[in-house]
């Protein structure tokens, strides 16, 4: 589990495909302090598990269904990464809880700066667009994120300096595919909706109305 506050900026330094998978290597100094082997590390928002944990570096194995599901198979050498460890008890949740399970690509459409201040417009499959609500959470290559604006196909996300500087959202380009993660209530909600449909004690709207939540 994460919370989607991005402690380091780190760097591809190795990308090697192996069969239907691949491996890659992490520069990176902070997220490597006090991480052992096994340990789960959220890269550009994907929850992967580090190996061969050094001092300024980590690496991590990359199944075939992450490569399609994300945006980490199309990353090169040299590529700028968001990283986040695992939070623990102690951990502030800052932004949401965000569990690194990518749901869908989205595509970077873009960025006007505001004074210092930036609005960023993100396309998404029409597969997600039911998750999406305005002011609602959202994770953008692992950085938690409120959405500022929501059309049928695409969202706006308004950037503190901050954020832009210290994460790669300075660093995308048009077209460039981004990792989503819906808010996992959203899923929850859904699934108790549908499991309820066919049961006389189930869950039904007019309940949820009654409890507030509508």
């Amino acid at each position: 589990m994460f919370t989607g506050i991005i402690e380091e900026l780190g760097k591809i330094s190795e990308f090697e495909m192996r069969g239907d998978g691949a491996r890659v290597k992490i520069s990176a100094q902070t997220v490597t302090e006090n991480t052992i082997e096994g340990d789960s590390i959220a890269v550009n928002g994907v929850c992967l598990t580090a190996i061969n944990v050094k001092e300024n570096s980590f690496a991590a194995d990359v199944s075939n269904e992450t490569l399609r599901r994300s945006a980490l198979g199309k990353l090169k050498v040299g590529a700028k990464v968001n990283l986040e460890r695992a939070v623990t008890p102690t951990t502030r949740l800052g932004g949401h809880l965000v569990q690194g399970h990518i749901d869908a690509r989205g595509e970077f459409l873009g960025a006007i700066q505001n004074g210092d201040f930036w609005t960023v417009r993100v396309g998404f499959p029409g597969e997600i667009a039911k998750y999406l609500i305005y002011k609602g959470s959202i994770s953008v290559e692992g950085i938690s994120l409120t959405i500022a604006n929501l059309s049928g196909d695409s969202f706006e996300i308004a950037v503190i300096p901050k954020t832009w500087n210290q994460t790669n959202l300075h660093t995308l380009k048009s077209g460039d595919n981004v990792n989503l993660e819906v808010d996992m209530i959203a899923k929850y909600v859904e699934r108790i909706m549908l499991y309820g449909q066919n049961k006389p004690d189930g869950v039904t709207i007019e309940k949820l109305q009654k409890l507030g939540f509508v």
